[in-house]
């Protein structure tokens, strides 16, 4: 049928037959023509598909929902010329639409005469209005020429008068070729006179800037913003946010106390800051921050918060130096008793009483001191369920360090229940799941878990899957799990504090199953613990038993940037910590560490100064 359609049926006597038939029967037979040459075209038959589109009206070749598809057939065929005729005959019928004058260009480009396109282009420039900037700029980025679309855009900025008429298209143009340099111009533009911009603008930065020196040039340049223009508050909120970006929250607190005074909000800015260098685990200056914060604002709706965020950071920094001075955590409770007797026992000031419960059970070992504070939340007036909730956690784990499993279970439930399907549950029955498995009952610690990998946060699912994995791993070949239980023994020595009865756990599993999975994971867990008690040199030689081990290759990179930490934070080499970092870089291009390790490599070898 197909073939006989070009064969059987000439011109005239389609016509004839189209006309005896009826309008309505014609309009049908020409739908269906169309929809046939589409198909073809659609194939890669372009003699059909182009020899059908001959076949219709005049009008309809050139209409705007048949021309691209006649058009693409003929430049299939090479039919340069009939294709020049096509465009040039719709240019006549529609002489205001101008996108004919893009597609005219990329009719001679594609013939190969690229000084006519370009002539072509130009012509079509030349002749924009107000109103035909956008749809040529976006015929030009529709056929991939983002130079052209950039120069319409310019000219509409002159046509309008406006030097920041259009800045939202050419910031996007600017961000996908790259131009970084044209990209910061427009952006400092676009906020300077529209300050309602600010977020479309970090959007298009946090897209666009990738190298340290493009941070560092937007930065220069924010910075002299900033002191050319004081009273323009919109400066050092960009400015705020890109030092915030580059983790670099010394600059980005002076920046917060100028907004904070500027916008008279009580120190909330530079609480922010701190908040999120917190986060970050840059302690000095989220101190730095609430200090500012409690000198400043003492009073103000925002000094209990950071007077208790202040000796909370503290203290992260203290558990987090090792070994850990115990004398330290001794002046922190301190604090902690100064803090509530100034602000008082509320449901306020109940995270502190959280924080020196924790304090006192996993550190001090003081448990029946830590029960009696977390009751106390929990029995407080007008506490929110959050924070009672938060408490049996807290008691639930403390009843773990007890050896009192099914208390601790008792309470997780409880919480699950009270809280399903929000990130508080699911931590609480991650935590059932962790209790499960340090009871060795594999089998119900995954039925845990398999729920919790679907988990709304992206922290509990990622804990989950990583415990769901190393019990599939280790019971695969090993289905009753005997290495794994004396594993689980050990990382619930850990969760107790129990640092040396865990290293000694470490080395009879290591001589009890050589060769077995658990291999890596153990001399990991080791390291990481050598770590804590400040055996430095010992953590390193644990390390070395998996990076110089193929068959550890799983953990390798974890092992490599613990080791490049070690050499970097505590011992104080820069040399050796650079050469492991560049080899997570190397030889784990696909690992979660690259980030951070280029981050940490670059800092050291000068490359940033925040």
């Amino acid at each position: 049928m197909k073939k006989s359609l070009r064969s059987g049926l000439g011109k005239s006597t389609l016509a004839v037959l189209l006309l005896l038939a009826g309008p309505a029967v014609a309009q049908q037979a020409e739908d269906n023509a169309v929809q046939l040459a589409r198909e073809y075209e659609r194939t890669g038959e372009h003699e059909k598909a182009a020899y059908l589109f001959g076949r219709l009206r005049t009008e309809e070749q050139t209409s705007p929902n048949i021309l691209p598809d006649y058009l693409a057939a003929l430049q299939a065929l090479k039919r340069d010329k009939d294709a020049e005729k096509l465009v040039k005959r719709a240019q006549r019928q529609r002489p205001d639409d101008l996108t004919l004058g893009v597609t005219l260009g990329q009719v001679y480009a594609k013939s190969g005469d690229q000084p006519a396109a370009q002539k072509q282009w130009e012509r079509v420039i030349s002749q924009l209005t107000s109103a035909q900037v956008v749809p040529v700029a976006t015929e030009f980025q529709k056929v991939a020429l983002p130079d052209w679309a950039t120069r319409a855009y310019l000219r509409g900025r002159e046509l309008a008068k406006n030097e920041t008429e259009f800045a939202p298209q050419l910031i996007q143009l600017y961000t996908q070729s790259g131009q970084t340099d044209k990209l910061m111009g427009e952006t400092l533009r676009l906020v300077q006179d529209n300050e309602q911009q600010l977020p479309f603008v970090r959007n298009m930065l946090q897209n666009s800037l990738q190298d340290d020196k493009d941070f560092a040039a937007l930065e220069k340049e924010l910075l002299s913003m900033v002191q050319k223009n004081p009273d323009r508050g919109v400066y050092s909120e960009l400015l705020l946010w890109l030092q915030v970006q580059r983790r670099d929250f010394t600059g980005a607190l002076v920046q917060a106390k100028a907004l904070d005074r500027r916008g008279r909000t009580d120190g909330q800015r530079v609480l922010e800051v701190a908040e999120i260098a917190r986060r970050n685990k840059d302690y000095e200056s989220a101190i730095q921050g609430y200090d500012y914060v409690v000198r400043e604002y003492r009073g103000r709706p925002y000094y209990a918060l950071a007077r208790q965020r202040l000796v909370q950071t503290r203290e992260d920094q203290v558990r987090t130096t090792y070994p850990v001075n115990v004398a330290q955590l001794r002046s922190l409770l301190q604090e902690y008793q100064q803090v509530l007797q100034d602000l008082g026992r509320t449901p306020e000031t109940a995270p502190v009483l959280r924080s020196m419960a924790s304090l006192m059970a996993f550190q001090l070992d003081e448990k029946e001191s830590a029960i009696k504070l977390l009751n106390e939340v929990i029995q407080m007036p007008r506490a929110s369920l959050d924070v009672v909730d938060q408490a049996k956690i807290d008691l639930a784990d403390i009843y773990l360090l007890r050896a009192e499993p099914w208390e601790a279970t008792l309470l997780y439930s409880q919480v699950e229940k009270s809280h399903k399907d929000t990130p508080l549950g699911y931590d609480a029955k991650l935590r059932n799941a962790r209790l499960s498995y340090f009871a060795g009952d594999f089998k119900l610690a995954q039925s845990h878990l398999d729920i919790l990998k679907q988990a709304t946060s992206r922290e509990i699912a990622n804990d989950a899957m990583q415990l769901s994995l190393l019990i599939t791993d280790n019971t695969a070949m090993d289905t009753a799990g005997v290495a794994l239980r004396d594993y689980a023994v050990v990382e619930q020595l850990v969760f107790q504090n129990k640092i040396p009865e865990a290293l000694r756990g470490l080395d009879g599993l290591l001589q009890k199953y050589p060769g077995h999975a658990l291999q890596d994971e153990a001399w990991l867990l080791k390291a990481q613990l050598l770590r804590r008690t400040g055996d430095y040199q010992g953590a390193l030689t644990a390390l070395e038993s998996i990076t110089a081990n193929p068959k550890y290759d799983v953990l390798s990179d974890d092992a490599l940037f613990l080791a490049a930490s070690i050499q970097e934070e505590n011992l104080r080499d820069v040399s050796k910590a650079q050469q492991l970092y560049n080899q997570v870089l190397v030889k784990y291009p696909g690992s979660i560490y690259v980030a951070e390790a280029r981050k940490r490599f670059r800092k050291l070898r000068g490359d940033v100064v925040n």
